[in-house]
């Protein structure tokens, strides 16, 4: 199995630590949040591991090799010129994820202890293009999935914008869910990812929802308890530190 995982992000919520440490590197419990997402990544199987960098690349590249890649086969996807966000970050490291199989893209600024493995054979027996962990958990802009759980729209509830173009959203038929920061990708996004957008930067997010008419992508939410944090902030660093003191 394969896997990428976002480290390229410059951290700003989380400064200082970032000004000097990439925020990839920063310890929870005492160890860097990109070994966390390593080791949840083997424990389901991962063998091979794209990590994209940008701030402070180096550092991370460094641990890495003085942790001998954690057994892992490990490619490094360089931004250092230009950060890609999430959607040409993905396209940027296609030549190691365009094979046959589908792989997991986790950020390196989440912490949860999800069955991993489990999600994955979830994707591969519904047949999506991706597999979205999602939640019902509050925020100012939602996924909004079908009755079948497909994703079929957006919505900004501080604003009341929605995307695409010509989606109207109704209470009834759509169910608002929070993205998670995992998920499971098929090569078969491939061509219209790259067909996506003219510029190099561009985030996932806004290709999963011009194209959610036309390919199959689903939202993900276990049927059991698990523990997660979004790392963004130093005031969730302070939460995750809490959650997950106990390992």
């Amino acid at each position: 199995m394969k896997a990428m995982i976002f480290a390229a992000g410059m951290g700003t919520r989380l400064k200082p630590l970032t000004d000097t440490t990439p925020k990839a590197l920063v310890r929870v419990g005492g160890i860097p949040m990109i070994q966390h997402v390593i080791l949840r990544l083997k424990e389901a199987g991962v063998s091979e591991i794209v990590v994209n960098i940008h701030h402070l690349g180096s550092m991370i590249v460094d641990f890495l090799h003085a942790n001998d890649n954690f057994g892992c086969d490990i490619h490094i996807s360089d931004e250092s010129d230009r950060l890609l966000d999430t959607g040409g970050g993905i396209l940027h490291a296609r030549h190691w994820l365009d094979e046959s199989e589908p792989f997991i893209v986790h950020n390196a600024d989440i912490m949860t202890d999800i069955d991993l493995h489990r999600m994955y054979e979830d994707h591969l027996s519904s047949g999506a293009d991706a597999s979205l962990l999602v939640a019902d958990r509050k925020t100012s802009r939602y996924l909004l999935f079908d009755t079948t759980n497909r994703l079929c729209g957006w919505i900004n509830r501080s604003t009341g914008e929605t995307r695409p173009d010509g989606f109207l959203y109704d209470p009834a038929a759509h169910k608002p869910m929070a993205f998670g920061g995992i998920h499971i990708i098929s090569p078969s996004i491939f061509p219209t990812l790259a067909a996506y957008s003219s510029d190099k930067d561009f985030s996932i997010i806004p290709y999963y929802l011009s194209e959610c008419r036309h390919l199959k992508f689903t939202g993900y939410t276990p049927g059991f308890r698990y523990r997660w944090c979004d790392i963004g902030k130093l005031e969730t660093l302070r939460q995750a530190e809490q959650v997950f003191a106990n390992g």
